[in-house]
């Protein structure tokens, strides 16, 4: 799905909402690396995906009514949300605790690739100067915050891993908007959410009666119960919202550019938490921007009055 939007105060916003996404997304990660080692991979994204449908659920009965819950298709929520967001959601804690958070990161960098060739390849967006420019800008960002920032990474299987659920998780999104069309996005991420909850659920049970490992629970305390509600509320249900909305109004290819400033929101949170500043990756995260908002056309490639951008090949 593809954007209609022109540049104005409506696109200013939709950006600021995927910024805004981009920013409670990344407090999670932190939140996570305190819960991978005590709870297995498939434990520990159930319980995130049931918290935050939990939360969801009220908060969606209470806004719109009962009427939008029994009229949702929660069959397809439960395909969408279990395949992409679920199965996504579990390959990112199981290849955030083979590498680290910023790993995740930065492997996220691939996802304006990823959504660029989703719209190429399923609703005929044509690449433009400006957003062939855009996305070389994005991708330098990710470039720089990798040159800036990884005495910490970690590659092999755990990034592969990462790299499949960016792949799995923006293609979800995308879903979670075109399969809905009728629902706000409040609904949208409701229904698809609750429908990953269930998947997830299911496998973790099944797991847990062929034997898997489980949490451990004598390690487990308020601290971790309250990184739980971090990773599930914050840097899943709220933020889902928000993205929801903004690939509404922007398009997967678009939204998906706001993730590579994602490495720069992390260093802001170690930053906050006692760590290093670093100007590399601030700088970084500015280059992101600018890309963003030249593959929108907030800012042109050409003066007013001088025609758009024009198709790359024509």
């Amino acid at each position: 799905m593809v954007s209609d939007l022109q540049p104005g105060r409506g696109l200013v916003r939709a950006n600021v909402l995927c910024m805004l996404s981009m920013l409670i997304w990344a407090v999670g990660l932190p939140a996570a690396d305190l819960l991978i080692a005590p709870v297995p991979a498939l434990p520990l994204t159930a319980a995130r995906m049931v918290m935050a449908a939990l939360f969801l659920l009220p908060l969606w009965w209470f806004t719109e009514g009962r009427q939008a819950l029994r009229s949702a298709d929660w069959g397809k929520g439960l395909l969408v949300g279990g395949a992409g967001l679920g199965l996504g959601a579990f390959l990112l804690v199981l290849g955030q605790g083979k590498t680290n958070m910023v790993t995740v990161a930065i492997i996220s960098a691939a996802m304006p690739v990823v959504g660029i060739a989703i719209e190429v390849a399923l609703d005929g967006r044509k690449m433009t100067l400006a957003l062939l420019l855009g996305v070389l800008l994005s991708m330098a960002g990710g470039v720089m915050v990798l040159q800036g920032g990884s005495d910490g990474m970690g590659w092999g299987l755990g990034a592969l891993l990462c790299l499949g659920s960016i792949v799995l998780y923006t293609l979800g999104s995308r879903m979670t908007v075109s399969a809905f069309p009728t629902l706000t996005p409040l609904g949208r991420t409701t229904v698809t959410i609750t429908g990953a909850a269930l998947a997830t659920s299911v496998a973790a049970g099944v797991n847990a009666l062929l034997g898997g490992a489980g949490p451990r629970w004598d390690v487990l305390g308020a601290k971790e119960l309250g990184a739980l509600a971090v990773f599930a509320i914050g840097g899943l249900a709220i933020s889902q919202v928000l993205w929801i909305r903004s690939i509404g109004s922007l398009g997967i290819a678009m939204s998906s550019l706001h993730i590579n400033a994602t490495p720069f929101y992390v260093m802001l949170i170690l930053f906050a938490l006692g760590g290093a500043w670093q100007w590399t990756q601030a700088f970084a995260a500015a280059v992101v921007g600018l890309g963003a908002l030249v593959a929108q056309g907030i800012v042109p490639l050409r003066p007013a009055g001088r025609g758009r951008s024009r198709t790359i090949g024509t």
